[in-house]
């Protein structure tokens, strides 16, 4: 990939601005006494229009999602209501990726996020406050260009996300990197020709990109 001339990185926001959910999931699965990465599971199963499916693409509000979801969790022999996974939904921002986004626009790299969120609470992966001395939102506010599933309604792994921001952007698949701690995710971006960056951590997200870029980041 070394001779492709890339234009813009676009990012995921919660696991790879922020830390993973998935840590704070298996905190609360901890704390209930839950198979670890049971909240995956509930949300695996039936991927595309199960309880977290439709919140994302805001087809239905927090209250439905709650009953919906504790519905999908005792069919698969456990008890929890969906508004406890939504509490602990918000991760830290990693402060080494609000420096590489600058390093990134300093080095003339168009900047962009695509998100799957629900239009709900506050947080990585829940509705934005709108409030610029939100830590969230100033983060938001490096980015040229946000897309949110929730506001969308379409969510990944659905090409027409990437697409979408491809054609916001006015660049090619080719043109573009992009980040995201999900490999499902990841998978459409790399088929769509984007150079596509599984994150297992900020460092190896960061490592990853400056490689990619011969840029240190970081």
């Amino acid at each position: 990939m070394g001779d492709r001339q890339f234009k813009a990185v676009i990012f995921d926001f919660g696991g790879v601005i922020t830390s993973s959910p998935f840590e704070a999931f298996n905190r609360l699965e901890e704390d209930r006494a839950l198979p670890v990465d049971f909240i995956r599971s509930v949300n695996a199963a039936n991927p595309h229009d199960n309880a977290w499916a439709r919140f994302e693409r805001a087809e239905i509000d927090a209250r439905h999602f709650d009953v919906l979801f504790e519905a999908e969790a005792e069919a698969m022999g456990h008890r929890l209501e969906g508004r406890a996974v939504l509490a602990v939904l918000s991760g830290a921002i990693r402060p080494a990726m609000v420096t590489a986004l600058g390093q990134l626009a300093d080095a003339g790299y168009r900047l962009a996020c695509i998100t799957n969120n629900v239009p709900a609470g506050h947080g990585a992966g829940m509705a934005r406050s709108g409030d610029a001395r939100d830590a969230y939102e100033q983060v938001f506010a490096r980015f040229e260009h946000v897309i949110e599933s929730s506001k969308a309604g379409v969510r990944k792994p659905d090409p027409r996300i990437y697409m979408m921001m491809c054609e916001h952007l006015g660049l090619e698949p080719a043109q573009c990197i992009y980040l995201d701690d999900l490999g499902i995710n990841c998978k459409p971006a790399a088929m769509l020709g984007m150079a596509a960056i599984k994150v297992t951590s900020g460092d190896q997200a960061l490592a990853d990109l400056s490689a990619l870029l011969g840029l240190e980041l970081g």
